[in-house]
């Protein structure tokens, strides 16, 4: 199945003991499959990927294979140990992809370390990888040099790139081969990301705006000056959104028609009043 252009980072519903619930979740993927969305990042930071459990990776990748769309898989995990068992569960329920967020809590900074930890999990995967840098989350980016080495493994397909430096994404795309596939993760980077040669992006932004981030997203590829009010939208949006983080995703995946549930403690929605002023942005 071929790499979409444009992929929300799926929130993932929980209840309000913290269980998941798959039938809003499945509920999610066809309202945004209805609008034109044809793949999904599952267990990304958006969809609280460091608070799965064993085994919710796998419900959650076994009700989406009911759709006939990309599903790559969000594995977060400090020790190649267990993000191999992650990577066992994801691909056993069918996912299409990786995507291998960066290990820090003793890694952090020391390149040798998640070279092997990237390469372990890339020899040993049946599924392509995909390399994660989100600074934002784990306050480290992964060197350029280490990712121009890393995308010369056969199995390490591409990266979705969270820092919204687009001189950073110009750079990865310059030092590594062509068929290396480099994602966006900054919905206030997308025009410019699509400008310097990117395949396309992955933002939480896909759900609560998917039809805005879509227009944007095409319109960027054939007329990027024409793409600017479009762009200028999505980008107060999600700035708005974004800031109360996830929970602020929620809410707004709220108001534009999914049911995104609880997010899982610790973290918590926000205040009723905070909720309310974020749905009014939505509608």
């Amino acid at each position: 199945m071929p790499y979409p252009d444009y992929m929300p980072a799926l929130v993932t519903p929980f209840t309000k003991t913290g269980a998941i619930d798959l039938r809003s979740h499945t509920h999610n993927m066809r309202a945004l499959a209805s609008k034109g969305i044809e793949g999904f990042v599952i267990g990304g930071s958006n969809g609280e990927g460091p608070f799965l459990e064993p085994g919710d990776r796998a419900k959650l990748v076994k009700a989406g294979r009911r759709r006939k769309t990309h599903l790559m898989v969000g594995i977060a995990a400090e020790s190649t140990r267990m993000a191999l068992a992650q990577v066992t569960e994801a691909t056993d329920a069918g996912a299409d992809s990786l995507l291998v967020l960066t290990p820090t809590t003793l890694s952090r900074g020391k390149d040798q370390v998640i070279t092997n930890f990237y390469r372990t999990i890339a020899d040993r995967s049946k599924t392509p990888v995909f390399l994660y840098s989100v600074p934002a989350i784990t306050a480290y980016s992964l060197p350029i040099e280490l990712i121009s080495k890393l995308a010369r493994h056969q199995n390490i397909v591409g990266i979705k790139d969270s820092s919204g430096d687009v001189v950073r994404l110009q750079s990865i795309i310059d030092a590594t081969p062509s068929d290396f596939i480099v994602y966006s993760g900054s919905s206030r980077a997308l025009t410019a990301a699509m400008a310097v040669g990117c395949h396309g992006a992955i933002t939480g932004s896909g759900n609560y705006a998917p039809e805005l981030v879509l227009t944007t997203l095409r319109t960027a590829k054939e007329d990027s000056t024409g793409a600017r009010r479009h762009q200028k939208r999505l980008s107060t949006l999600s700035a708005s959104v974004e800031a109360h983080g996830l929970p602020g995703v929620k809410a707004a995946a709220k108001a534009a028609g999914l049911e995104p549930g609880y997010p899982r403690e610790p973290l918590t929605r926000l205040p009723r009043g905070v909720e309310t002023s974020i749905a009014k942005l939505i509608s």
